[in-house]
């Protein structure tokens, strides 16, 4: 989900909430104690070098049970972080802790923000050895109209 899309849905919301992929919610009494953007750059396994750009939200949760982060408190926090720290319309990372800080993808589903699993990925396996997967296809679908029927003697 990108900035842009979080900043509409903050627009059409009385209450916000954060939904973890097992379907909980994180307690109403979070905070958004950071809006920023992180930068990653480095060189993956097969020599490339590499940079990512991410807006990241830190959520924590606060011993305050009296106050709750309103939509438009949120959306002023996110434009005042776009004009100081020059911050675009890119992907949202939310850091999360649990047990430990997890890092989650953001989505929206019309009423909660849901927090979306991540995963590792090789981003360089043509040079790594690691065999791409073959798309399984049957003939008949590759193949509009049969070249030869029986009896036309093409073939």
């Amino acid at each position: 989900m990108k900035l842009s899309q979080v900043k509409l849905a903050l627009k059409q919301l009385e209450i916000i909430s954060f939904k973890l992929p097992n379907g909980t919610l994180v307690p109403n009494h979070f905070h958004v104690t950071e809006i920023g953007k992180i930068t990653k750059h480095f060189i993956d396994c097969g020599g490339t070098e590499r940079k990512e750009d991410v807006v990241n939200f830190q959520l924590w949760n606060a011993n305050d049970y009296d106050h709750r982060l309103h939509p438009e408190k949120l959306l002023n926090i996110i434009e005042l972080s776009e004009n100081v720290l020059n911050i675009s319309d890119l992907e949202i990372e939310v850091e999360y802790q649990a047990d430990t800080i997890g890092k989650f993808g953001l989505d929206f589903d019309g009423q909660h923000f849901l927090l979306t699993s991540k995963q590792t990925d090789c981003l360089a396996k043509d040079k790594c050895g690691i065999p791409l997967e073959k798309t399984k296809a049957t003939i008949s679908a590759i193949i509009d109209e049969p070249c030869c029927a029986p009896g036309s003697n093409c073939c």
